[in-house]
């Protein structure tokens, strides 16, 4: 078993809840490797690659070829955590979250984070089922949901709001959701 290891690293959280199964590689990287730089008009366009040994010419049978469409995921803003709730059903909900980075964020003798992105901005989305209920764009960690727009919803019963940071870059990063009642 592995513990005390950083996971999510470079774009690459998973979703909450996702176990890895029994048997699953760990490589250990040694902090060599590099995001490719790829000019943004390249993201998602599969390109074709040699895989194999530096050791040995491409033509090697030990290559293989692989072609492969990147979509950028070290530009992903990650997932808002410590997404909460405060107020009473059917009133005023005062929803807050962090902010995390994927730009300088291991460091622990300063109040907050480096922003990360062009600027701070959040979608809030209200979802009952699979339905989109009401979308925000908000520029700080917080957002609330009036009693009177709950209403104007058609809100009843169990919703859910998600709420994805933005990047310039790459759009809506992965989405912290919590589960509410009216």
């Amino acid at each position: 078993m592995l513990s005390h290891r950083l996971r999510g690293q470079l774009g690459t959280e998973v979703e909450p809840g996702h176990i890895w199964p029994v048997g699953s590689i760990v490589v250990r990287l040694d902090g060599s490797p590099r995001q490719i730089d790829m000019p943004e008009a390249k993201r998602r366009l599969s390109r074709h690659y040699r895989i194999g040994p530096a050791q040995r010419p491409v033509d090697d049978p030990a290559y293989s070829h692989a072609q492969i469409a990147f979509d950028g995921l070290g530009l992903r803003p990650l997932r808002p955590v410590h997404l909460r709730a405060s107020g009473e059903a059917g009133q005023d909900q005062h929803l807050s979250w962090i902010r995390r980075t994927r730009i300088g964020g291991d460091r622990w003798d300063t109040p907050e984070v480096p922003l990360g992105e062009e600027s701070e901005i959040y979608v809030v989305r209200v979802m009952q089922g699979t339905q989109v209920l009401r979308e925000n764009v908000v520029s700080v960690p917080e957002w609330i949901y009036e009693g009177s727009a709950q209403s104007a919803d058609g809100l009843t019963g169990p919703y859910e709001v998600h709420v994805a940071q933005l990047s310039a870059l790459y759009g809506p990063g992965p989405w912290a959701r919590i589960a509410l009642e009216t």
